[in-house]
């Protein structure tokens, strides 16, 4: 394959993971040539509205999917968080890079921690998983949602908005933007568990065996082992933007796995967490069996009426 063209958003931060897949290739074939073709998706254009209330996370890679059901491109990169568990007929999940940094961060330009915030602060969010773990931590809080890129967020907390905000510790950290408020403080995953494939990326493609085996030279068997887990478990409880969901799972050496997961009511009301260690070998089955755990203990039923809040 002499060229390849990449579908990406326009965010900063989708030309940044774009770019750093490109790079990688190059290590590996550097005679080819590889192009990026930029699009604007859904959910890049309706930014005043919660994700759970326009359709979900299909949203961040539907017009990608189109891109390359069309022949614009031949692969799309997206942050895993961002995929559906379910792809349609055609489609396939390629390859996932190395991990980078999966933990919330905390970015406050007055305050070191969620700890440290006066009583009644206000923290922008928009993700129900993270409105849920924050309430669980500072029931005292108040939740404000925040929407756009990482720089307009930034923006709106640096013009008082928001006493602080939570995002993702490996965006920040990408665009190497730590400095650009006073306060940036990554979230233990002990203390805040991040969404399913978070700081991974999905190379998704057709289903074309010769581009699945071009793109193998991508693949972190590391991140396969903690994907599989953490969105078997989200796709057993049917469970996805819309609802609160967190799960992580943590290779903790050649023979064990550690996962930790949470599901409830945004307000954290209610709520089921476990945290259990399982044998790495049987990764492709454990993140369904702690599912329905969590099912046998109502998780459904709590993720209906979860969601049922969202669009409220």
């Amino acid at each position: 394959m002499k060229k390849l063209v990449i579908a990406t958003r326009k965010s900063q931060l989708a030309l940044w993971q774009s770019e750093y897949v490109k790079a990688e290739l190059l290590k590996h074939y550097p005679d080819m040539e590889i192009e990026l073709a930029e699009f604007s998706t859904k959910a890049d254009k309706i930014l005043d509205v919660p994700l759970a209330k326009i359709g979900g996370k299909g949203l961040f890679t539907k017009e990608l999917e189109i891109a390359l059901a069309s022949k614009q491109a031949d692969i799309a990169v997206h942050s895993l968080k961002d995929v559906p568990v379910n792809f349609e007929d055609g489609f396939v999940l390629a390859a996932l890079s190395k991990r980078f940094d999966a933990r919330d961060a905390f970015l406050s330009e007055n305050f070191t921690s969620i700890e440290d915030l006066p009583e009644g602060a206000v923290i922008g969010t928009t993700s129900l998983r993270r409105r849920l773990e924050i309430k669980l931590i500072r029931p005292d809080i108040k939740l404000k949602d925040l929407r756009g890129n990482i720089n307009t967020r930034i923006a709106k907390l640096k013009a008082g908005e928001y006493d602080a905000i939570i995002l993702a510790a490996t965006g920040v950290q990408k665009l190497q933007i730590e400095d650009e408020v006073k306060y940036f403080t990554p979230i233990s995953t002990d203390l805040m568990i991040p969404s399913m494939g978070q700081a991974t990326l999905g190379i998704e493609t057709l289903d074309n065996p010769e581009l699945v085996e071009l793109l193998s030279v991508l693949h972190d068997k590391n991140a396969e082992i903690e994907a599989t887990i953490e969105r078997d478990f989200v796709r057993t409880l049917e469970g996805g933007c819309q609802v609160p969901i967190g799960v992580k799972a943590t290779i903790l050496d050649e023979n064990s796995v550690d996962v930790r997961a949470i599901v409830g009511m945004p307000d954290g009301s209610e709520y089921i967490q476990e945290d259990i260690i399982a044998s790495i070998e049987d990764y492709q089955n454990i993140g369904k069996e702690l599912a329905q755990t969590f099912i046998d203990q109502g998780a459904k039923e709590l993720l209906a009426r979860a969601e049922k809040v969202a669009f409220e």
